[in-house]
């Protein structure tokens, strides 16, 4: 059967481009390698999420090459990689119909306009490949504005010194509030802080076939057993295949896009749930895998006209991958120092802090140790959280000290020391991971998943300036933490990247050397393929990727579904 659109993937970046054209009546098959779960699956399963990783592949089935600098003996680097089925560490994130979508803590803040020219107002930084988009903030906000509205964002507007215009006011009232959270605002204001709400991809009240939030307090890394969370799933794919107009194929895994010798795609080969191999054909093909399986596939999908891998005539799949800057950091509260309302109100479970501080979203600081520009240079977001998970929380107590297992009445009474005594309030800092030609995405020579197919080699080299902006930022996170009277302050601002939070490797740009997609996200050598991850990000700003990418993924569909209009008459 030919459709008019074939989509590989789920997520953020495909279920719009899915919903957009299935409502005008295109005939859309969704190709996705994991299983179709849906809310009664969502469970909330302590073991699944936090030791076994339930919703990704096994990593001896599929996994990666993650490549790190190290130093000799001689203080030379070099670069080594490493099965990730050897070191356990994951770059799945929700291989399932919707994607890692099911799993995000839905933290939906807007790139500003200043991200959208990061080069023209800062300037170049020496090692880092940072470039303007061809699009402005402008372009994007209309789209911002169609999430909210069908994807569902929870919040309200405060003015505070980095608001970004809005064009419409949150389409839903706030989620209930944690008490802390006026614990975090007394303090700012104190010091001379600017809290605001953070808005959530989360529905504070039933709508559009969805019940609203539970409560639960298991969020973050768990599918949403409500619905009220804001995937591509629930909130569009539904629709979508509800229309009659769009198909769902799970457990697909596609290995390669095919081309004739003039270079024009022929189908998209996958394997089916029975490991036999289909063909799809269709007249549109949208790429959506998140970054790093993306570049993964276009390398992958050698043909005669292009030897070196799809849309890759110019070397540029796979370069400028980014991840997210900054790190973590946490201050407890003893009971025993607080007052029986304070403890009452720290032990609340369910209602989200719905926190942040963007204060330093652009750091005006001459004492900058960091790279700068007139004085100024791009900063941060902080974002506050609780670690709910008490499997997660309880990791740890297992050893003395001295870093001996304990067992026992020992271990006993480290988990009632740990559950009963004092609360954490955790903070992290999100701010740019710069593009850079230490980071990017091959295939490995070597190593290969189930069906054969050489898996993905990720080099994860970071920039001295994101370790700088980190640290500036979250030393004034903890400086809140101090006003807040926590004790055990502490951050850690590392340059190991967070694998459920990366983008690029198919940048949009004007220069058809130096990016691989146009405008539109349309390949600049391919002209019915596009690329609506995150892939597309010159740049990824200083808050959490999926916002943009679902604005960005309405923004696209637009422009597919008036082409193929045309097409059809």
């Amino acid at each position: 059967m030919s459709f008019d659109i074939c989509i590989v993937g789920s997520g953020a970046g495909a279920s719009p481009v899915a919903y957009t054209l299935a409502k005008a009546g295109a005939k859309v098959l969704v190709l996705e390698k994991g299983p179709w779960l849906t809310e009664k699956e969502f469970y909330k399963d302590e073991l699944a999420i936090s030791l076994r990783d339930a919703y990704n592949p096994k990593l001896t089935d599929e996994q990666h090459v993650i490549e790190e600098e190290y130093e000799d003996n001689d203080g030379e680097s070099y670069w080594q990689g490493e099965p990730t089925s050897e070191s356990g560490w994951t770059f799945w994130n929700g291989t399932v119909v919707g994607g890692s979508s099911n799993f995000m803590s839905g933290y939906f803040h807007r790139l500003k306009p200043v991200d959208f020219r990061l080069k023209s107002t800062f300037g170049a930084i020496p090692g880092a490949n940072v470039a303007d988009w061809p699009i402005s903030y402008d372009d994007l906000e209309p789209y911002y504005a169609m999430v909210d509205k069908h994807v569902g964002v929870s919040g309200r507007l405060v003015e505070h010194p980095h608001q970004e215009p809005r064009s419409t006011p949150f389409q839903y009232p706030p989620l209930a509030e944690h008490a802390i959270s006026g614990w975090i605002d007394k303090a700012a204001e104190k010091i001379g802080y600017h809290t605001m709400p953070v808005p959530r991809a989360v529905l504070s009240q039933p709508a559009m076939g969805r019940q609203s939030c539970e409560y639960s307090g298991y969020c973050s890394n768990y599918g949403c057993s409500s619905g009220a969370k804001g995937s591509g799933r629930a909130a569009l794919l539904n629709h979508a295949v509800a229309s009659g107009y769009c198909t769902i194929k799970p457990e697909s895994k596609v290995y390669k896009i095919a081309t004739g010798d003039d270079g024009k795609i022929t189908g998209v080969l996958y394997y089916d749930k029975q490991g036999r191999k289909q063909k799809a054909v269709a007249k549109y093909y949208i790429i959506a895998c998140q970054a790093i399986e993306t570049s993964r596939l276009l390398l992958a999908s050698k043909g005669k006209k292009f030897p070196d891998g799809l849309a890759n005539n110019h070397g540029q799949v796979g370069k400028n991958i980014v991840f997210s800057g900054g790190g973590t950091g946490s201050g407890d509260f003893f009971y025993e120092d607080l007052s029986e309302k304070q403890v009452n109100e720290l032990k609340q479970v369910g209602p989200f802090i719905n926190r942040a501080i963007q204060d330093w979203y652009e750091i005006e600081d001459k004492n900058f140790a960091g790279n700068n520009k007139n004085g100024k240079a791009k900063g941060g977001t902080i974002d506050f959280l609780f670690y709910q998970n008490p499997v997660s929380r309880a990791m740890g107590t297992q050893w003395d000290e001295n870093e001996n297992l304990v067992w026992g009445e020992q271990l006993k009474q480290n988990l009632k020391t740990e559950f009963t005594t004092y609360k954490t309030l955790r903070f992290e800092v999100f701010n740019d991971w710069l593009p850079n030609d230490d980071c990017f995405v091959t295939l490995d020579p070597e190593v290969t998943d189930k069906w054969g197919d050489p898996v993905a080699k990720v080099r994860i080299g970071g920039h001295q300036q994101d370790l700088s902006v980190g640290e500036y930022v979250a030393e004034k996170a903890e400086r809140l933490l101090e006003a807040m009277r926590a004790t055990n302050v502490s951050s850690s601002v590392s340059s190991s990247p967070p694998s459920n939070l990366q983008a690029g490797g198919c940048r949009f740009g004007n220069d058809i050397k130096t990016s691989v997609l146009n405008k539109y996200c349309q390949a600049h050598e391919v002209d019915n393929l596009f690329v609506t991850d995150g892939s597309f990000m010159p740049t990824g700003g200083s808050v959490p990727y999926t916002y943009t990418i679902f604005a960005n993924a309405f923004r696209v569909a637009e422009h597919i579904k008036q082409r193929w209009q045309k097409q059809v008459g």
